[in-house]
Formats: C-alpha cells, structure tokens, sequence
C-alpha cells in the first residue's frame, strides 16, 4: 500500500483541494447550494490528480525519461511496480473521476461530460500517447486550465448552477499557484529533461527566464486575490499567506539548483494551502 501512496504523491494533492474549495466558497450567497455536488468535486478532482501522477510515472518510465531523478521516487522507474500496474492505477483513478463527474452532469448539465473527458485526455497525454504535449513545453497550460479555471468555475457551478466573474478570478489564483509548483519541479529537471528530449517549458526558456516566472507566478497570484476584494473586500485575508512565499523565492532566486530546490516544492505546497485556506475563508465571510 505505501507504494501506491507514493506514487500516488500525496504532497502534489493540496492543488486538488485549493480550486474546489475556492469555487464552492466563491459559490455562497449567490444560490442555493448542493453540498453533495461540491463534495463529488472534490472527488473529480482528487481523482484527476492521482491518475495524472499515476499516468505520468507509467508514461515517462516506459519511455526511459525517469531513469535519471533528483526528485521523488517513481514507481515505473525504480521498479517499485510494473508499468502494466500503474497504467491500470491511472485507469481506475480516472474512472472514479468519471464516475463522480458523470453524477454532477446529470443533475446540471451534460454539457460537462465534455469537460470531463477533456480533462482526462488531457490527464493521459501530458506525458502519454504519440506526442505528449508535456515534452513540448505545454505543461503549464494544462495545468492551469484544468487544476485553475475548470476545477474552481467548476466547482462554482455545480454548487449553485451559476458561473460568476469571481470564480474565474480566484480559478486563475489556483492556477498560478499550480503553475509554480510543476515550474519548481521542471526547473528542477532542467538538465535531465534536456539530456532525454524532454522540452518542457523550463527547458525552453532556460534555468534564469524559469525562475522568474516562478516569482511572476507567485506575485500574480496575490495580484488576483487584490482583484477579488472588488466583489468581496474579505478575499484580502489571503494576503496574510504572503510571508511565506520569501523563502521559497529567496531560495529561487538564490540560484539553488537539483535537489536544493527539492524543500521549495514543499515551500510552494504550504503557501497554496495557506492561499487556499486564507482566502476560501473570506470569500466565504464575504458572501
């Protein structure tokens, strides 16, 4: 069991949980709200994110891009568990996703079984099929789409079956602080990912121009929680987190490269928690 665990990366788990509680506490006061809606959310999402874990350690090992890591253990490539293993894991994850999502749609809208399968596919060849489009540098859009806007928008229309500005606005919090944890982990990777051809965006911009984009990352964030007290004044309670972004970013900007940057992973995990929590608590003062 602590192998799946493992592979499943628990510590990547708070960018499941930060959209969803941000979309359903944007959600109140506008609506009457179904819990048990916001709840099968949660699970979409939880479900996503380990199956895109699990997806991403059986698409790189079979490849061979993960026989060289700095970072956490890979079940594929350490050889924890065979390849046919985690692919059925990422399959059964996905599933359960379906499964919770379907039950959404078809209480709101089948119009969302579209997005969910999109977020599956796009789950499965980010690393995997043909092309995977996380080798080509588009990693963090997906990221951002998907862990951002759709879960967070998402979240606020299955709760009240309305989609409001506000919800966009925190969706592009969550997402940013997505983005700068996989920008952490590809800058990370930077000399690896180069060596197997794996062109993430890290790699394309190169290790000064990533590192910058993480403190833009960062910075933009707290940008969007300032624009979200024009709809309610209390969002600003998410600035409180605001300290704990300096030691991940001093560490960044301090050049720290391989495994130093390691303990900023965990840095950007607290500080999307703390985000999440501070800011999910005055939206839903303030609604």
């Amino acid at each position: 069991m602590n192998t799946w665990i493992i592979g499943a990366r628990p510590r990547t788990l708070p960018a499941a949980v930060v959209p969803v509680a941000l979309g359903a506490a944007a959600a109140v006061g506008i609506g009457t709200m179904t819990w048990w809606r916001v709840a099968a959310c949660l699970i979409v999402s939880l479900a996503l994110q380990v199956g895109v874990n699990y997806a991403n350690d059986y698409s790189d090992g079979v490849r061979g891009t993960d026989d060289v890591r700095v970072g956490p253990t890979r079940l594929v490539a350490s050889g924890l568990a065979t390849p046919a293993a985690v692919k059925r894991a990422a399959f059964v994850s996905f599933g359960v996703a379906a499964v919770a999502g379907l039950a959404i749609a078809l209480d709101t809208s089948l119009l969302l079984l579209v997005v969910g399968a999109a977020a599956i596919a796009a789950g499965w060849f980010y690393t995997g099929g043909p092309k995977p489009y996380g080798y080509l540098g588009l990693g963090e859009v997906f990221v951002f789409v998907f862990f951002g806007l759709v879960a967070t928008v998402g979240s606020t229309y299955a709760a009240v079956g309305k989609i409001t500005a506000l919800s966009v606005v925190v969706g592009c919090v969550a997402g940013s602080l997505a983005c700068a944890l996989l920008v952490i982990n590809n800058l990370r990777d930077i000399p690896t990912d180069r060596d197997v051809g794996k062109r993430t965006l890290a790699v394309r911009l190169g290790d000064s121009r990533t590192r910058s984009f993480y403190v833009l990352l960062i910075v933009a964030a707290f940008v969007l929680i300032g624009a979200s007290a024009a709809w309610r004044p209390l969002t600003l309670l998410g600035l409180l987190a605001a300290p704990l972004a300096v030691p991940p970013i001093r560490t960044v900007l301090g050049g720290a490269s391989g495994g130093a940057l390691i303990p900023v992973l965990g840095g950007t995990g607290k500080l999307q928690l703390a985000v999440g929590l501070a800011t999910t608590i005055g939206l839903a003062l303030g609604g």
